[in-house]
């Protein structure tokens, strides 16, 4: 009997804990590991702000943050991002335990997506590269998405909804309102004829309903557990609410 008595406060121990462990909101962001902008010998990658903004945000939060790319290791960052004057990108580049985040990321394909209750692709040029011919994007999305989690992206990020799918093919974007960089945005920055594909035709050919706030402004749309920003000035803007669902949540 005793032995059945412990055995069985063991078992409720254990549930106990998993129920407390999974209360804690976890997020993963994915950032590119393209570097080339398309065949120019101009560097891209990661626009800085669009990684550090959101991450600040959500450990603010108390919400515990890991980092991915498509190939993992060392994330390429777009140099121009680096010379913005953005205290949170110096902090975090000057702090070792988060900069060693950026330098080691996990490899996209290997994380197990249960552990995480909300994904971020975070933009930067390079993602209209990577992300969108990532069958990793397709798989850790939609398994967030399928189980209830947040699914977020910013600016150029919402290059990886292009290619989540639901298990019968259908775009999880179909029906939903989206934001993302704006071609306005995109001329306005002399890219138009560098990138392979224009973001925002693309995010409307996919059955999405894109939706365009000022140029250069944050302009973030939230439709369900789908939270996208248009531009860089978004990223902060973005990063609140997806601490602030989930938070709610749990």
């Amino acid at each position: 009997m005793m032995k059945a008595l412990v055995k069985a406060f063991a078992g409720l121990l254990l549930t106990i804990t998993a129920t407390v462990a999974s209360a804690e909101p976890r997020a993963l962001i994915v950032v590119t590991s393209h570097d080339k902008m398309g065949d120019t010998d101009e560097r891209t990658g990661l626009w800085l702000s669009e990684m550090t903004h959101p991450y600040h945000e959500l450990t603010n939060a108390g919400i515990d943050v890991e980092l991915a790319s498509i190939q993992g290791g060392a994330a390429p960052v777009d140099p121009r991002s680096l010379g913005e004057d953005d205290q949170i990108n110096k902090t975090f580049m000057a702090n070792p335990a988060t900069r060693s985040l950026l330098d080691n990321t996990k490899k996209l394909a290997n994380v197990d997506p249960s552990r995480y209750q909300a994904i971020v692709f975070a933009g930067g040029h390079g993602t209209v590269w990577d992300f969108s011919e990532s069958q990793a994007v397709n798989d850790i999305g939609y398994a967030i998405y399928e189980h209830g989690g947040i699914v977020a992206a910013v600016c150029h990020g919402p290059a990886a909804l292009l290619n989540i799918r639901d298990t019968k093919g259908n775009l999880i974007i179909d029906g939903k309102q989206v934001a993302g960089f704006s071609n306005a945005e995109e001329q306005a920055v002399g890219l138009t004829d560098v990138v392979p594909y224009l973001l925002q035709d693309e995010l409307e050919k996919s059955g999405a309903g894109y939706r365009e706030g000022k140029m250069f402004k944050s302009f973030v749309v939230q439709d369900g557990r789908l939270i996208t920003g248009q531009n860089p000035q978004s990223a902060m803007e973005l990063g609140r609410k997806l601490a602030a669902s989930l938070t709610d949540k749990s």
